[in-house]
């Protein structure tokens, strides 16, 4: 069916899938009560961290035989919203901090050191034109633009 057929490498490890196992929010019944058997949250999971890894698109995993990409992105967004991304990522950069020790005297949000390097001159020309007027070609009405039209009662079709 898909074109991963065993473990390649891409999947989770089982001691990894323990730790991240609990952090899943509780599945919420169906309102009917009947529906199509739920993807398990492990294939989802090998599914989303595959697009992360790759960087394919989400239709892409059709293929894979890993998980659809409906599943996989429907699955994706629910986890998200439950903040299961970011619980893990913070638990793993504690662990980090723990074993290796994480120097946040350098910690940085988002900075820039130097001039973006394309940042270009000031007072240089706009890329999409500039405010200021134009030196354009006059027009037969001797303006630039078009001309007003006189503002009043409009002229009935006959």
């Amino acid at each position: 069916m898909g074109l991963i057929v065993k473990d390649d490498g891409w999947r989770i490890p089982d001691a990894l899938w323990e730790r991240m196992e609990p952090l899943l929010p509780p599945r919420k019944p169906h309102p009917l009560g009947c529906h199509n058997p739920r993807v398990p949250d492990r294939s989802a999971m090998n599914a989303i961290l595959f697009v992360l890894r790759t960087g394919c698109q989400w239709n892409a995993l059709d293929r894979t035989g890993i998980c659809s990409c409906s599943s996989a992105y429907r699955r994706f967004r629910e986890w998200t919203d439950a903040g299961v991304f970011l619980e893990f990522w913070r638990r793993g950069l504690l662990k980090y901090d723990r074993l290796e020790g994480i120097d946040w005297a350098w910690l940085s949000m988002d900075g820039a050191m130097t001039k973006a390097p394309l940042g270009g001159e000031k007072g240089g020309p706009e890329p999409h034109g500039s405010r200021k007027r134009r030196h354009q070609a006059q027009y037969a009405h001797g303006g630039e633009g078009r001309p007003r039209r006189p503002r009043g009662r409009r002229r009935q079709p006959a």
